[in-house]
């Protein structure tokens, strides 16, 4: 019998250590759960930016890193790994803690000058669609970044949605002040 008691705590610690390694590999996304049982969506933004530049120069900020030559200093942010005419397959890493890193796999379609559309092939959720939808008025462009996000296993779905949304929309509106500032640089030369 003292021998059944002693593998108890080694089997609760394999399994705590077992589900550590299913969370990291969900979590940065090398596992997707995408089983559309109990399947919830929840709204992405919408977040707004006001970019004094006209639109065409935002959109080729917006563009440019995924149908030219994306810069050096994106190299751990994004990576192409294929591009045609008017849309791409890319690869986005963001951190999350503990030294990990997400990496989402999403088609990128341009339609100049008003609008990218994203959509998820790969990540910590199943499902995600997104915009950035551009309108000029007087030289100015407002950028509007809206989306949605679903998850499966209904509340266990809905939890792990607000928590991966938090950063989602964190990492969108820190690229969209990236976008913004470079727009307007590029408005001034």
């Amino acid at each position: 019998m003292p021998a059944m008691k002693c593998r108890t705590p080694i089997i609760g610690g394999l399994a705590v250590a077992a589900a550590a390694v299913v969370g990291a590999l969900i979590a940065t996304g090398a596992v997707t759960v995408d089983l559309n049982i109990g399947r919830s969506t929840r709204p992405l933004g919408p977040i707004r930016r006001r970019i004094e530049a006209p639109a065409p120069i935002v959109f080729d900020v917006v563009a440019a890193p995924y149908l030219g030559t994306t810069p050096r200093a994106m190299a751990n942010k994004l990576r192409v790994l294929e591009r045609g005419a008017d849309m791409v397959l890319a690869a986005h890493f963001t951190p999350i803690g503990f030294g990990l890193r997400a990496t989402t796999v999403e088609t990128v379609r341009f339609e100049p000058p008003e609008r990218a559309s994203f959509r998820l092939a790969r990540g910590p959720v199943p499902y995600v669609a997104e915009t950035f939808e551009l309108r000029e008025t007087d030289g100015e462009t407002e950028l509007v970044y809206s989306g949605e996000l679903g998850t499966d296993l209904w509340k266990l779905g809905s939890w792990w949605a607000n928590r991966v949304a938090t950063s989602w929309e964190q990492t969108v509106a820190d690229s969209l002040d990236s976008i913004q500032a470079e727009s307007e640089r590029r408005a001034c030369l």
